[in-house]
């Protein structure tokens, strides 16, 4: 019997559990969160002054708790960071993921407690795992080590044995000790700040190593990747590790780069599992390779509610738990975590696609979109005709970012689209009328504006220098990590700095 038919018989319980009470009694399993999630927090201040010790239902919790953003829980965050115990959640939270900002901060600090890097994050780790070999019998992943991109961590304030970093710097940190021995590289490489350093060591010294999987953001990967291709001198991935067969991959949309993984990877035994996991939580696994969809995960501590995105920013806008969601409809997610968010704002969009289990698309952010002129473009529009685009005209996106012109010299406005390529189209002329028309397809709002060019004209595509968006993440002091270019925006703030930035030296 080979290591992986052996070690998977760990996950057996696990997988039954999947298959059986996801489809089962998804709502149950989230109404068991709540109650676990409130009884933990009663004693808080925070649970104090929302009378956590009163609330029975979901609507008692909906009805004595507002539903927040980062700047409402912002005060309490500080102090927790300053050594403040039981504010938001039970004890002394010691570790915090930085994310990207607010409109008023550059960053986010994120609590993450002990409890949701255990029945969160490492489970989803674990729940990747035990869902890749329930479709793979055949697998050898623990036959090999996994090879699993970290970003960094820094002291915060001055608080004795409590940081600040990538969350994915925290796992590593915190990690079991077996599941050390089966990852590469060592934690000294994983966890250093300077990410061009720190891909260059990676790549020597997991060169030789016998790696079987990966993990992390596709962007960040696909660096490292091309770094270990330069100094083997091969021409493929498979070359170099012969048994490497999955990717698991998250934190950014993976259509851009599926063909340019397609050329590194060669074998027909590899396989790409989505992941959902984000400062804030792990929240959705890809399970079943025939779909895109993944499913919500929905015993861990997490519990969710969904308001409809053409409702949001409303102040009397409907919010759903999990029973009330409709197929087919664009949500922004809220979450209450065992790391003390409560109702908080995630940020991101998502639209579900199936129930029982329930299966969902990311679609975007609340403030990643373009509505400049009433269209409506989100991140899955973008996405999909990029796609399209790419099919027809045999290019590969390497990055990009699109931005309304709001009126030029000729008082005409339209879409801006700055494009890196890693293989140019056909033709950028051909490039472009494909996008606009798919997005037309895809984006019934976008095709009235664009009708007869009257509100919006034809998109404009700008052809990006090559590494134009790696020397902008450097320049910010964001490369590697969670750091992700921001797709689409409803300002020009983004696009203005990297259009200076592409303008030959």
């Amino acid at each position: 019997m080979n290591t992986t038919k052996l070690i998977g018989k760990l996950f057996a319980s696990r997988q039954c559990f999947l298959e059986e009470a996801y489809v089962s009694r998804p709502e149950e399993l989230q109404r068991d969160v709540l109650r676990r999630l409130v009884s933990c927090a009663a004693g808080t201040e925070w649970g104090l002054q929302h009378r956590y010790d009163t609330i029975r239902t979901y609507e008692d919790y909906a009805r004595q708790v507002p539903v927040q953003t980062y700047d409402d829980v912002k005060a309490y965050v500080d102090r927790m960071r300053h050594g403040e115990h039981n504010l938001l959640w039970p004890g002394h939270v010691r570790w915090y993921a930085k994310s990207s900002g607010t409109t008023n901060d550059k960053s986010k600090f994120i609590p993450v407690s002990s409890d949701i890097l255990h029945d969160t994050h490492y489970a989803g780790g674990r729940d990747c795992v035990a869902s890749y070999l329930m479709n793979n019998p055949d697998s050898r992943f623990f036959s090999g080590k996994g090879l699993i991109l970290g970003g960094s961590h820094a002291p915060n304030y001055n608080v004795k044995g409590s940081l600040v970093g990538d969350l994915s710097a925290i796992l590593i940190e915190n990690i079991s000790p077996l599941v050390n021995l089966i990852r590469v590289p060592r934690k000294e490489i994983a966890l250093l700040a300077d990410f061009e350093q720190k891909r260059d060591l990676i790549a020597r010294s997991t060169l030789h190593a016998h790696v079987t999987n990966l993990s992390g953001v596709p962007s960040w990967m696909l660096s490292v990747l091309h770094r270990v291709l330069e100094l083997s001198g091969k021409s493929s991935l498979d070359q170099v590790w012969p048994d490497l067969e999955v990717f698991f991959h998250g934190g950014v949309a993976f259509a851009p780069y599926r063909e340019q993984y397609k050329q590194l990877i060669r074998s027909d035994r590899m396989h790409y599992v989505e992941t959902y996991n984000a400062s804030e939580g792990f929240f959705g696994v890809q399970t079943d390779p025939s779909t895109s969809s993944m499913t919500l995960m929905v015993d861990y501590g997490v519990f969710y509610e969904f308001m409809p995105m053409d409702e949001f920013g409303k102040p009397d806008a409907t919010v759903v738990p999990l029973d009330g969601v409709e197929l087919g409809r664009n949500y922004a997610m809220l979450i209450s975590t065992s790391g003390g968010l409560w109702r908080y704002m995630l940020g991101d969009t998502v639209r579900f696609t199936h129930t029982h289990p329930y299966k969902f698309v990311i679609t975007g952010r609340t403030k990643h979109f373009i509505n400049a002129f009433g269209e409506e473009l989100i991140v899955d529009n973008a996405e999909k005709g990029l796609e399209a685009a790419c099919a027809a005209t045999g290019a590969q996106v390497a990055d990009y970012t699109a931005a309304p012109v709001f009126m030029d010299a000729r008082a005409k406005c339209r879409h801006q689209w700055l494009v890196e390529f890693a293989v140019m189209p056909d033709s950028v002329e051909h490039f472009a009328r494909v996008l606009d028309e798919a997005l037309q397809r895809v984006n019934s709002d976008y095709e009235a504006k664009r009708h007869k060019d009257i509100t919006l004209q034809p998109l404009e595509l700008i052809v990006a220098r090559p590494g134009l968006f790696h020397d902008w993440l450097k320049e910010k002091g964001k490369l590697g990590g969670q750091h992700k270019v921001p797709r689409l925006s409803n300002t020009r703030e983004y696009m203005d700095e990297l259009l200076r930035l592409n303008q030959p030296t």
